[in-house]
């Protein structure tokens, strides 16, 4: 080596520490690839793991109130529920909301893996089912109101059965002659078919789309908006204490035995 290129090696020291300055300087951090998710801290963890086991452990949908009993005052359990909810998007099991409450249920595409395991249940009769539908979009609803829009009786025995699944309830009597009973949906009604809230459910199209409607309908033919706040209306009292179920004789409230043309 040569004393010209000694003297070169032997000045570099000097340039160091501009070099040195430069890495001592903090970085910012770099953005992570789309694909990259960032670590959550071990304290978020542990209160989505608390979260994950209350809700499999719950025998029915659990309230974010009920959730929130378990952390400290001020917690966004909603966040949490709603971060869960997004794990388990892709998964066998999903997070649903349902009546306003929180639940796993099986993921609606894999559900026919679980025909065979489901357990036999009675079958509704055809008036049960628009009884049951009329209800729910017309609530708070009487017996004779229920007749009117179907265009036949219906016999006690037919919402005696949707009293015993639990999926309508007594509200309340209507301000009119006979005081009928007015009918309207339960919590188990949206539990069961998987609703959030009454409006929920199907509207015009959606009907006619699935063929439950006829595509020639009357000019201005509209559907109702369902309402199941459990607020009495203006036109409804509140039933006796001693009401035991069955209904005063009122206009169409004779017990006429089946379903038959009025």
């Amino acid at each position: 080596m040569t004393a010209k290129q000694l003297s070169r090696v032997e000045a570099m020291p000097e340039d160091m520490p501009e070099d040195e300055t430069e890495r001592e300087r903090p970085r910012l951090p770099l953005p992570l690839p789309s694909n990259v998710i960032a670590l959550q801290s071990t304290d978020r963890r542990e209160k989505l793991r608390i979260v994950e086991a209350l809700l499999f452990a719950a025998a029915e949908p659990l309230a974010e109130a009920a959730i929130a009993r378990h952390f400290v005052e001020g917690e966004d359990v909603r966040a949490l529920l709603e971060e869960l909810q997004g794990s388990y998007a892709a998964r066998g099991v999903n997070l649903v909301r349902v009546a306003g409450k929180w639940a796993f249920r099986t993921a609606d595409d894999l559900s026919f893996l679980l025909e065979k395991q489901a357990v036999e249940q009675r079958r509704l009769s055809r008036a049960a089912l628009e009884t049951l539908a009329i209800i729910a979009y017309h609530q708070p609803v009487t017996r004779a109101e229920i007749e009117e829009i179907r265009g036949v009786s219906t016999s006690k025995g037919t919402i005696d059965v949707l009293l015993e699944t639990g999926w309508i309830k007594l509200r309340g009597r209507r301000r009119a002659p006979g005081r009928p009973v007015t009918y309207g949906t339960t919590a188990q009604f949206l539990q069961h078919f998987g609703f959030d809230s009454i409006q929920d459910l199907p509207g015009l199209n959606e009907l006619k789309g699935a063929g439950l409607l006829d595509s020639n309908l009357p000019p201005g033919f509209t559907m109702p908006n369902p309402d199941d706040a459990p607020h009495l209306r203006d036109d409804e009292e509140p039933l006796e204490d001693d009401f035991l179920g069955d209904e005063p004789l009122g206009q169409g409230d004779e017990d006429k035995g089946g379903d038959e043309p009025t």
